[in-house]
């Protein structure tokens, strides 16, 4: 039953991109540079198709990789909660950002530098909301794929950061450093 609550997670985090996207396309604003500083960034969608059927799979009985490792009603309710928060942080962030969302990283017209809002809680509050819907499949789905895939998203999720930090402290400059100094990286 809980993986429903993962379903409806991943729908909503995906129609507020688009929708986000396309509102600030009407803008002129290209809100997606996916892959435009990092090319290994187009090795993503295929794992995460597979993701994405594995919880499809394991929410209806599919065929599917592994067994359970162990089950706890408990653990599976606390995944649950993870997983509808994860769209409320997310959307927060998403209003926080306003103009200056993107998908990448934007060198050349990248907005204002966002610090209020969900960014005074956290620099990163959409990746935020990714790991928590990550840590939140593990515990619904507490089997080997997912949590190689917990380790492998929360390894990536850190090492787009990294760039993006890099990339917003040459923007950005002491403004960046300002901000690092009053807000955490995560929470």
């Amino acid at each position: 039953m809980q993986g429903y609550f993962i379903l409806f997670s991943l729908a909503a985090v995906a129609f507020d991109i688009i929708l986000h996207s396309i509102l600030l396309k009407r803008e002129g604003i290209k809100a997606i540079h996916f892959g435009g500083t990092d090319k290994k960034d187009y090795l993503i969608p295929p794992f995460m198709i597979l993701y994405f059927y594995l919880i499809i799979a394991y929410t209806f009985d599919l065929p599917k990789i592994g067994s359970l490792m162990t089950e706890s009603s408990t653990a599976a309710w606390v995944g649950a909660v993870l997983c509808i928060c994860a769209p409320i942080v997310f959307f927060w962030g998403i209003y926080s950002f306003g103009k200056s969302f993107r998908v990448g990283i934007d060198k050349n017209s990248p907005g204002n530098l966002v610090s209020s809002g969900a960014f005074a809680v956290s620099r990163n509050p959409l990746y935020v909301a990714f790991m928590m819907i990550l840590v939140g499949v593990f515990l619904i789905f507490p089997v080997w794929i997912f949590f190689v895939y917990l380790i492998i998203g929360m390894w990536r999720i850190d090492h787009q950061v990294c760039l993006e930090e890099n990339a917003l402290r040459k923007i950005y400059g002491r403004e960046y450093d300002d901000y690092c100094n009053r807000v955490r990286r995560y929470i």
